[in-house]
């Protein structure tokens, strides 16, 4: 059906069906998503300035998936680890960062809750190590440091390149 004057979206459009929420809902909402997310650019930016980047960074997936690769300085915390083991390898005032293989995969939100259950400020890296490796990020591996070349889909391929997110 083509939309005329007389027709409204709602009507018409499977977007619109359900009305957006309004202005001051969705200050709310995104104002809260970006309080619990953080992507692999700002987490990837942020590691390279210098200094401290006020927040530590931790791997929630196993051994095995450690040593496929994973972001470099993180610290390995297995998600069925973290009540045993949280305390002594992270310090309660500083802010983490989860992540695990990727957006199909929700261990980094089961190892946010585990660390904000035990008192820990915390946000989850959206696309975790998939896009990490994806944007051209270097990782290290049990074998030593990688990196492979920006994926166009995800990332401007110019190394010089700003997403303009």
């Amino acid at each position: 059906m083509v939309m005329t004057s007389r027709t409204t979206a709602t009507a018409v459009n499977p977007v619109l069906r359900v009305p957006p929420a309004s202005p001051a809902a969705a200050v709310a909402y995104f104002g809260a998503s970006l309080a619990f997310h953080a992507d692999v650019s700002d987490v990837a930016s942020a590691l390279a300035a210098d200094g401290d980047p006020g927040f530590v960074v931790v791997d929630s997936r196993s051994t095995a998936s450690w040593d496929q690769g994973h972001v470099p300085g993180a610290i390995h915390l297995p998600t069925a680890l973290i009540p045993q083991q949280a305390a002594a390898l992270l310090d309660p005032a500083v802010p983490v960062v989860t992540y695990c293989w990727g957006p199909g995969c929700n261990g980094a939100t089961r190892a946010a809750l585990a660390l904000a259950q035990l008192g820990y400020q915390v946000k989850e890296m959206l696309g975790g190590f998939e896009y990490w490796a994806r944007e051209g990020f270097a990782f290290e591996t049990w074998e030593g440091g990688e990196r492979r070349a920006a994926d166009p889909l995800t990332t401007p391929v110019d190394d010089d390149a700003d997403c303009g997110c």
